[in-house]
């Protein structure tokens, strides 16, 4: 991850959490990867870039983006020193593009993952945006997709931030059709690459 130092002591805070977040283990079906963290937002900043795959062959089933940040001066609209940015995006089955609650649901799975996996958090906010393509003329006989696309940004309390990077992923897979691993259940391989 790309570290942006500022103060000694916010710097070290930072680097800590940032480890903490390196050594989660991840499901099989999921990648991340260190990707440029945005500059000017936050004194510190960090970024990973996730995958969804069944098969490393094949188009992901879902991306996403997981942005940490961290100002001590903790800015009135974040309401803490540190704030979590998500995007997520998935392909879904045609026959969803019509179901009215589709982004009622989406947002549930964030929300519902938050609460029952015990990560506290404030400020939460965020859109859930379904995108409908439809082909034409020569184009015509290709199939129409749905996709779905859900931002978030909240913010976690403590900095404790392993469990709001674990839920994500959680809800990354459910966003690209893969259940969630049952209560109790250890993954056994992945890690931040």
């Amino acid at each position: 991850m790309t570290i942006r130092r500022a103060e000694p002591r916010a710097a070290s805070e930072f680097e800590e959490a940032v480890g903490r977040l390196r050594d989660l283990r991840l499901r099989p079906e999921l990648s991340l990867s260190e990707i440029p963290a945005p500059q000017r937002i936050a004194p510190h900043s960090a970024a990973l870039s996730a995958e969804v795959s069944l098969d490393m062959e094949e188009e992901p089933l879902a991306t996403g983006r997981f942005i940490l940040l961290h100002d001590e001066a903790a800015p009135e609209a974040w309401d803490g020193s540190w704030r979590i940015v998500t995007l997520s995006r998935a392909h879904l089955e045609p026959e969803l593009a019509s179901d009215p609650l589709l982004s009622e649901v989406g947002w549930s799975w964030l929300t519902d993952a938050l609460h029952t996996g015990g990560a506290a958090h404030r400020s939460l906010g965020g859109t859930v945006t379904r995108v409908v393509s439809e082909s034409f003329g020569t184009l015509s006989d290709k199939e129409p997709s749905v996709e779905i696309e859900m931002r978030a940004s909240w913010t976690p309390d403590g900095d404790d931030l392993v469990e709001h990077l674990s839920i994500w992923t959680d809800v990354l897979c459910t966003l690209a059709g893969i259940p969630p691993i049952p209560t109790g259940v250890t993954h056994l391989d992945g890690r931040l690459r």
